[in-house]
């Protein structure tokens, strides 16, 4: 049995492949090589991959895989109708990053809310030494008690944020992209009621024909100019060009995302424009990125394996 990983960087250097070894050769890759990607796989049974397409391309030559182990939740990347006609088995992984992206949204989320980059600053160019007062109160900021935050996407993720969210004393209203999410313990309202009437917004919505774009100039301006947006579902749901001219002419006051249109991001994105970190934080979709949420991941693939190999339908995925 010959286990394939294509991509051990997208995981980090501290997890631990050593229960693999268990069950076949294993071999290692860093990084994806279009070039040589097809090599690779060419006596692979098992390949292991994050965002390489698994499709004809890759695999025609690859006669002896059976089964695709994707270390995302996201299919996407897959031609299941290649993939179906092979009888190649393909299995995601689930759950293992709910914890690190809710954490991961309030860590955005207080950084602009309470513009502690400013603060931070403030500190650490010596300003405050020369304070004459213990405090500092020019950059205004609010409590998240009484707020009403709105989320787009009321999957696993986006319903630990409401509890979270509802924990610091907010109004929990959501938006359901595929019309179908129905949540007893929340108000469902439409998506033109979130827009108007949350303090924050926090996506959490897969990308889809319903999502792509959603967040335009249109719905910016639709925003309170005191609203947060805040992104940790995929990049493409915000327009970014409009999203820029929305923090350049304050029709919001802030945004806070983890993930982007184009990652690694592009040297021509408008974001770049955005300098003011009270206003824009960034970061470079670490927000399943925990040590712990790594290495649950890896930990799924291989019990995804092993159950394959005991002939059970663990996360297998037909793409239906």
């Amino acid at each position: 049995m010959k286990i394939v990983f294509m991509e051990t960087d997208s995981l980090g250097d501290d997890v631990d492949y050593t229960p693999f070894y268990n069950i076949g050769e294993v071999i290692k890759y860093n990084n994806s090589d279009p070039v040589e990607n097809s090599l690779r796989v060419r006596e692979a049974d098992i390949i292991v991959a994050n965002k390489i397409p698994m499709n004809e391309e890759l695999l025609e030559h690859a006669e002896n895989v059976k089964l695709i182990c994707l270390t995302a939740t996201g299919t996407n990347n897959v031609d299941f109708s290649y993939t179906n006609k092979r009888k190649i088995a393909v299995a995601n992984v689930k759950s293992y990053s709910t914890k690190s992206v809710v954490q991961h949204t309030f860590a955005l989320l207080f950084y602009v809310f309470e513009k502690l980059s400013y603060y931070d600053n403030f500190v650490k160019s010596g300003e405050y030494t020369t304070s004459d007062v213990f405090s500092r109160f020019d950059k205004k900021f609010n409590e998240l008690h009484g707020k009403t935050c709105g989320i787009i996407g009321l999957g696993e993720i986006g319903s630990e944020v409401a509890r979270v969210a509802e924990a610091f004393g907010c109004q929990i209203i959501y938006y359901s992209t595929s019309g179908k999410n129905n949540h007893s313990s929340y108000e469902r309202v439409e998506f033109g009621a979130l827009l108007q009437n949350s303090d924050i917004i926090s996506i959490h919505a897969p990308l889809n024909v319903e999502t792509e774009n959603l967040m335009d100039k249109k719905a910016l301006k639709a925003m309170k100019k005191t609203g947060v947006l805040l992104n940790l579902g995929r990049g493409k749901i915000i327009d970014e060009e409009a999203l820029a001219w929305a923090l350049e002419e304050g029709e919001i006051a802030a945004a806070g995302l983890d993930v982007l249109s184009a990652e690694p991001m592009r040297e021509d994105n408008p974001l770049l424009r955005i300098k003011d970190s009270i206003r824009l934080i960034i970061t470079p979709h670490i927000g399943w990125a925990t040590v712990e949420s790594r290495r649950r991941c890896l930990s799924e693939v291989y019990e995804n394996i092993a159950a394959y190999l005991r002939g059970e339908e663990r996360n297998l995925v037909s793409g239906d």
